[in-house]
């Protein structure tokens, strides 16, 4: 297989050219070894719709125990019955609306995977919502407090209740979904913006604090406009065929969540452009 990294920054926006802190490349096509997630537990946030629901199905064929989290009952259900069917592992599912939930929600969740598993191998924050699509001047405090209570502080409150269960599995990996509004300002979405340059900042001062932990790393990824509600909603004019469907891009999601990714940490990846997609098997451009 060719080697898994490329340190250049191709095909990016200027503002995310940034030599002290590049964006790595990744290959949609990655394709982990057969049963790479095999023993192998994993939460997942925002898991019943989009880029969450398609990493699930994917993580689950390949092995894994799953801990399904979102705010609907009926499609994390809905989602069980698809793993059930295709012969995956039972995942455990939780309901939860992030908007609401207190600090003792997380740490529930975190003592209930303690005594069910005493472990987690792997933790995806993949929850997120757009909120108010407008200018400062008119931003409702109300939907500011709602974007950072479930993009930016719901990870902070599940990442700190499951650290000392990461801390415990050989190799674990902690995987925040990102936007490139993160880096490059966007007028009108400004808490979402917001809320994801902090996420990224938060990956980093996780992964310096834990650097001292070979067993346990910290990265960000940013896969691009993908047909989810929240690209639909952004661009009305454009059919949900006009973005790459989740299910096209979930190899980099298997990559960095897998065991081959394990001496990375702190790093933010994005995906190559179509013009350099040419091997189904490199995890990352050569």
């Amino acid at each position: 297989m060719p080697s898994p990294l490329n340190y250049g920054v191709l095909g990016m926006p200027p503002a995310m050219n940034n030599e002290s802190d590049p964006i790595h490349l990744l290959s949609a096509r990655y394709t982990p070894p057969a049963h790479a997630f095999s023993g192998r537990v994993i939460a997942v946030t925002g898991a019943g719709s989009g880029i969450g629901r398609a990493v699930s199905r994917s993580l689950a064929a390949h092995g894994a125990t799953l801990v399904l989290l979102g705010p609907e009952i009926a499609t994390l259900t809905s989602l069980h019955d698809e793993i059930i069917s295709a012969q995956g592992a039972t995942p455990i599912l939780q309901a939860m609306d992030f908007r609401g939930a207190t600090v003792s929600d997380y740490d529930a969740i975190g003592a209930a995977l303690h005594a069910q598993f005493g472990r987690l191998d792997g933790l995806l924050h993949n929850a997120g919502i757009l909120g108010y699509h407008g200018p400062i001047l008119n931003y409702p405090p109300e939907a500011w407090h709602e974007v950072m209570q479930v993009n930016l502080h719901a990870a902070f409150a599940l990442t700190r209740a499951c650290l000392p269960l990461l801390e415990t599995a050989s190799d674990a990996s902690v995987l925040f979904t990102t936007c490139e509004w993160a880096r490059t300002p966007r007028a009108f979405s400004a808490a979402y913006g917001v809320a994801y340059a902090a996420i990224e900042m938060f990956m980093r001062i996780l992964a310096d604090e834990m650097e001292f932990r070979p067993n346990l790393r910290f990265n960000a990824f940013n896969p691009g406009w993908v047909a989810t509600p929240i690209t639909e909603s952004l661009f009305p004019g454009l059919p949900a065929s006009h973005w790459p469907r989740p299910e096209e891009i979930v190899g980099a999601y298997l990559y960095l969540l897998g065991p081959e990714s394990h001496r990375l940490s702190g790093k933010i990846f994005g995906l190559e452009p179509p013009s350099m997609r040419t091997s189904d098997q490199a995890p990352l451009t050569a």
